[in-house]
This record gives C-alpha cells, sequence and structure tokens, in this order.
C-alpha cells in the first residue's frame, strides 16, 4: 500500500475502548488505588522482568507507562469490567512508531478472577480493530518470554504468527538472560484473525478446539 506522506500519520492520542464485556479506558494515577487491589497478587508478576511487589512499584510502572504516553511511545489503559465497572488489569500500545504504521500491543496483567475468560480477549479485539481500523497500521506485534508458555499459547490462540526468538534480549530483576518470543500480526491477516477472535469471545474467551 503506498501512503501520502504529505499528510501526517495516525496520532496516539488517548481514547477509551468498549465492548460487551470490557472497557479500556486511559490510564491515570487515580487509577492506583483500584490498580493495586488487583496488583497485590505475586502470581501475575512471574513472567514480567521488573515485577511489581509493592505499591510504590505499581506507582513507578504507572510513571513510566505515563511518561511512555507523554513522549508519544506508549498509550496506556486501565482495563475495567463493563458490567461492573471494576478495575480488573491494565494493558498498553507500546514502541508506536506512526511512520512505519507499526505498534506493540503488550504489558499486559488481568486478576487471576478474570484470567481465561472473554475479558482479556475482547480486550485484544478492542486493540486491534483501533490498530487495524482507525491507525490503518500495517503490523502489531507481541513479545513474551520464551519460556511462559501460557502466553505464548494464548498469542496463538488469537491467530498471532510466531516469528522467532530474540536470545539474551532482557536481563531480568533476578540477573536471568531473558529470551523473548515474538509474535505479529499484520495487515493482510487481520480479516481471519478478527473473525477467530470473535468466534473466540462467543465461547467465553477460551480458545478453539482446532
Amino acid at each position: 500500500m503506498d501512503h501520502d506522506f504529505s499528510t501526517p500519520p495516525f496520532r496516539p492520542e488517548p481514547v477509551a475502548l468498549a465492548g460487551d464485556h470490557v472497557r479500556l479506558i486511559p490510564l491515570e494515577r487515580d487509577h492506583l488505588d483500584a490498580l493495586w487491589e488487583v496488583a497485590d497478587d505475586e502470581r501475575l508478576w512471574r513472567w514480567i522482568p521488573f515485577p511489581v511487589r509493592t505499591r510504590s512499584d505499581l506507582e513507578a510502572y504507572v510513571d513510566v507507562a505515563l511518561d511512555g504516553r507523554g513522549g508519544g511511545s506508549m498509550l496506556p489503559f486501565v482495563t475495567t469490567e463493563k458490567t461492573t465497572g471494576r478495575v480488573v488489569g491494565s494493558t498498553r500500545f507500546g514502541n508506536i512508531v506512526p511512520a512505519d504504521f507499526r505498534v506493540e500491543i503488550g504489558w499486559t496483567w488481568v486478576g487471576v478472577t478474570w484470567q481465561r475468560s472473554a475479558i482479556n480477549s475482547e480486550a485484544k479485539l478492542l486493540m486491534l480493530d483501533h490498530a487495524f481500523g482507525t491507525w490503518r497500521c500495517h503490523r502489531v506485534e507481541f513479545k513474551t518470554d520464551s519460556l511462559n508458555e501460557q502466553s505464548r499459547a494464548g498469542l496463538l490462540g488469537i491467530g498471532a504468527t510466531f516469528e522467532g526468538i530474540f536470545r539474551n534480549h532482557m536481563v531480568t530483576h533476578t540477573g536471568r538472560m531473558r529470551h523473548s518470543a515474538w509474535y505479529s500480526i499484520t495487515d493482510d491477516d487481520w480479516p481471519q484473525v478478527r473473525a477467530r477472535l470473535v468466534e473466540r469471545i462467543a465461547a467465553g474467551g477460551r480458545p478453539r478446539q482446532d
């Protein structure tokens, strides 16, 4: 696809995204108390290079996200359960490169109670719809710890394509060298991937049995 570079590319401006099960709203520091109620669970941070162990850790985590939003490289959200309005986690767009129509979806965590439900699947659908439909992205990418089998299976489950391993990609808080597994969805993939996600959400967030 050719682009008219006389017009500016998309602008990553804060926006609320809502579906049937989940509402994603722009992250603010005012959300700290509600986020900490969910985040205070070590199971959520096993595969995060620099995990959140204290409320101060969470404050720093939020500040990094907000700094990224200010610089135009990130667009962080609070994930809320639509029926109750309860905060259940967070996610964000990151590594936003408008000139290349490319963005990453990640930094995603959801309280254990809501895992393997329609919440996470629909959040991905809303963000991907925004990336491909509103921003006209050519590529959305994801990365995860190569040892995180649950995350890797989940990415394959939504239809992302495995692209390879970045060896010795990150140094974690324990000093372990993390190898990162990379996945992507392209604009060519999107129609089929979208249909798969809609089917998955209708099944309550469970992956279909191929």
